[in-house]
């Protein structure tokens, strides 16, 4: 059976099937489908769907849901994202487990409500301060919105950090068909909890300890300043210091658990298109149009764009002299992959006109 639905849609049903229950947004263009759409489906499954009176209202509502036992997710686009910094940077040093959503548009500014933008790529990564890691995944059609929210989810619980879902206007408003039994079945990841003890763990430094539950009989700290593992505010260097190392070292040494590629590698190519998100299905088209011509071409669809999946790009690197990168701005992964591709030429294909990279202008590229 197949649908006629969008990607607005399909985010909505990754959330409840993880087990969401907790959203709170503000309407904004083009996100505010999902607002709309979890205002009517959570209160379904027992959930709570909160409309904010603005977006550091419904982000700051996020991570007190999270901290109180929910499963939270909000929708915003970048000028949102803009407002949501300093909570994000909350989430951080809090370790909250929390998905964020970035339906992008074209900016600076207001930019273009209506218009498709791949812009908040580093945006996402360094806009907060501090500098430390983060995870975002980029799906690229109707059922990697599903599918890349579900792992969202599953991601903030482990890593009990923010997770963005970093999608595009197109991609979320756009009506397509679609495979109902392309969706898998999702079970929400399975939660540990810790019914006392200290809600922090630095030690070693890439673990993760289990969620205090705030708001008990057994009172919990909470803190966006530097803690103990009590979560007592601390200037002791060798505690900050730990603290600091375990917030990157919890997502850096586990990038093989978090990295998600769709790689399409043929034997002898000397070109390899990277692509991301709405510009995915552009990259597949023109890589089987160029096939047929007689070149040989490899793709790589990036699905976990922060951390850089570092080792599925050398590996596809091997042997190639030139990679061609499409993306609706002005080639800001463009960026992570010439740090990767040292001595090979990298080519960007850029529109910030509003309109799509078509296959075609892939295909001169290759040429």
């Amino acid at each position: 059976m197949r649908e006629y639905t969008t990607g607005a849609t399909a985010i909505v049903r990754g959330a409840v099937a993880a087990g969401c229950d907790f959203f709170a947004g503000y309407p904004i263009t083009p996100a505010s489908g999902i607002l709309t759409a979890m205002m009517s489906e959570l209160p379904k499954v027992g959930g709570v769907a909160i409309q904010g009176e603005d977006e550091i209202a419904s982000i700051g509502m996020c991570i007190g849901a999270a901290m109180t036992g929910s499963r939270p997710m909000t929708a915003t686009s970048g000028p949102g994202i803009s407002l949501y910094s300093e909570n994000i940077g909350l989430a951080v040093m809090g370790e909250v487990p929390l998905v964020i959503v970035d339906v992008q548009r074209l900016g600076p500014s207001t930019g273009g409500a209506t218009t498709v933008a791949q812009g908040d790529v580093q945006f996402v990564r360094w806009g907060t301060s501090g500098g430390y890691p983060i995870i975002a995944l980029a799906p690229g059609n109707i059922v990697e919105c599903f599918t890349l929210t579900a792992k969202a989810f599953e991601l903030a619980e482990r890593f009990r950090c923010p997770v963005f879902v970093l999608t595009d206007k197109e991609v979320v408003m756009t009506l397509t068909t679609v495979d109902v039994a392309a969706y898998p079945q999702v079970r929400p990841a399975e939660r540990v909890l810790a019914g006392s003890g200290a809600p922090y763990r630095y030690e070693p430094a890439d673990d993760v300890a289990p969620l205090r539950i705030y708001g008990g009989d057994d009172p919990v700290r909470f803190t966006g300043s530097t803690h103990d593992e009590r979560a007592f505010i601390t200037k002791d260097a060798s505690t900050v210091d730990a603290l600091n190392r375990h917030l990157a070292a919890k997502i850096e040494m586990h990038l093989d658990e978090i990295e998600l590629v769709d790689v399409d590698l043929e034997a002898g190519a000397e070109t390899l298109v990277v692509g991301y998100g709405v510009t995915a299905g552009a990259v597949r088209a023109a890589v089987v149009t160029a096939r047929r011509s007689g070149r040989a071409v490899s793709s790589l669809v990036v699905q976990s764009l922060w951390p850089v999946p570092e080792r599925a790009l050398d590996e596809a690197l091997d042997g190639v002299e030139t990679v061609v990168v499409p993306e609706l701005n002005l080639g800001q992964y463009r960026r992570e992959v010439e740090r990767l591709a040292a001595g090979r030429r990298v080519i960007g294909i850029n529109r910030v006109d509003g309109e799509l990279i078509a296959p075609e202008a892939i295909v001169e590229a290759i040429s």
